[in-house]
């Protein structure tokens, strides 16, 4: 059994539909989550039966948490005493970390207790800051080996005792080649790296129908409002492009913390009537008809000001599997999927006057356009498509549970998300 710990459960869609994948793939699995989603993107009849299986384990009760703590040199023996010297001495960030370690490494004991007497292979962490935590001391207390996906805010912005977890985890999964380098950097081995694209269901997403030659070009990009997506630097391209006499319109899916400050800046810059930021969640049925009505997809991450930063965004695969070419930045995982001139433009994180440039270009460049859409789409079916991209995964989980080979269902996929990615 592979146990598989998330900080939400499945409030975060990708991580629903890897575990759809799995259970596709015929791997057994227990879901557990340090919290209870605040909601979550799916209304299809499996990810309801996922989200009410989870072992959510907040909040913990405190004397439980005691108890356990207690008994732990009882029930663990060496492995309790190495692993909490190394909570208390080992390399950490600062002393928040340490002390919110060694909170987790309690919260590890009370797990761990829990899984003693279940089935056991592997404890694999999705996100690896503080549930990471909590899973590598579990692992290490019941002698069980431990893996991780690590993503971007916990690789950075909330990032706790990394080096350690790179160090004993058995295998790492790596969402692009920024990843592997990273960990490769940290001392990792190749041959426990494994590159695993976050991908997407392909078969939900239809290339758009060729549009009217004299409709003014429409500029789309979609997801949560905050800092890291950099849609401050969208509108303020857009206001470059205005000023050139050029025609278009623009518009800005989603919501979030910086909706009202985003369209003052839309206001201040006096673009109201070609800048519309719809302060609304998509759910995923809507993402088809909402990129078929797009004409370039632009999704100009930053690293925001907090050190959080996007890894690999989903939606610039769905644009693609919707045949929308797309302008992106050089940043993380993003150069593995947008290729440079070929199945998709990349400009300089920040650069508000490359950024308009990319637009411009590509606005009026109808074969450059045909070109990235064509290669596009058979670069994200042939990378990105879940059917596919989680195989590396799939295998480390058999290799784990002993098993030579296991065939895929022929159940049909379905989801029914809301995405703010």
């Amino acid at each position: 059994m592979i146990h598989y710990m998330t900080t939400n459960g499945i409030g975060n869609s990708w991580v629903a539909n890897e575990l759809h994948q799995l259970t596709r793939h015929r791997i057994p699995f227990k879901l557990h989550a340090m919290r209870s989603p605040g909601e979550h993107f799916h209304a299809s009849q499996w990810a309801l039966n996922m989200d009410k299986s989870t072992n959510v384990i907040y909040p913990v009760n405190v004397l439980a948490l005691l108890v356990s703590l207690i008994i732990a040199p009882l029930r663990f023996g060496s492995c309790f005493w190495g692993a909490l010297f190394n909570a208390m001495f080992s390399k950490r960030e600062s002393m928040r970390v340490r002390l919110a370690g060694l909170y987790h490494f309690a919260v590890a004991c009370y797990w761990a207790r829990q899984l003693q007497h279940q089935q056991v292979s592997l404890i694999h962490s999705q996100w690896i800051h503080s549930g990471g935590t909590i899973a590598m001391y579990a692992a290490w207390l019941l002698g069980k080996p431990f893996s991780f996906t690590g993503h971007a805010a916990d690789l950075f912005r909330e990032r706790c005792g990394l080096q350690d977890k790179v160090d004993r985890a058995a295998f790492i999964v790596c969402i692009s080649e920024f990843h592997k380098d990273l960990f490769m950097k940290m001392g990792a081995s190749a041959d426990k790296l494994h590159i695993v694209h976050c991908g997407i269901d392909v078969s939900l997403f239809t290339p758009k129908l060729q549009k009217k030659t004299d409709e003014i070009p429409h500029i789309i990009s979609a997801g949560r409002l905050v800092d890291k997506k950099g849609f401050e630097y969208l509108i303020d391209a857009c206001a470059l492009l205005r000023d050139q006499n050029i025609e278009f319109k623009c518009t800005i899916a989603g919501s979030g913390p910086l909706e009202e400050s985003l369209k003052q800046r839309i206001a201040d810059r006096k673009i109201q009537n070609i800048v519309t930021v719809t302060g609304k969640a998509m759910k995923q049925e809507e993402i088809p008809a909402f990129m078929n009505d797009g004409d370039i997809y632009c999704l100009p991450c930053v690293w925001a000001k907090d050190n959080d930063v996007d890894g690999l965004p989903q939606m610039l695969m769905e644009a693609m599997a919707c045949g929308v070419p797309c302008i992106s930045t050089k940043l993380v995982g993003i150069p593995d999927l947008l290729i440079q001139g070929k199945t998709g433009l990349l400009v300089e994180p920040n650069d508000t006057k490359q950024l308009a440039e990319a637009l411009n270009v590509l606005m009026h460049d109808k074969p450059l356009q045909q070109q990235m859409t064509a290669n596009g789409l058979i670069h994200v079916k042939k990378e990105f498509d879940l059917d596919t991209c989680l195989e590396p995964l799939v295998s480390q989980y058999r290799n784990f549970l002993g098993s030579k080979s296991t065939e895929i269902t022929n159940k049909p996929r379905s989801t029914g998300a809301k995405v703010e990615s």
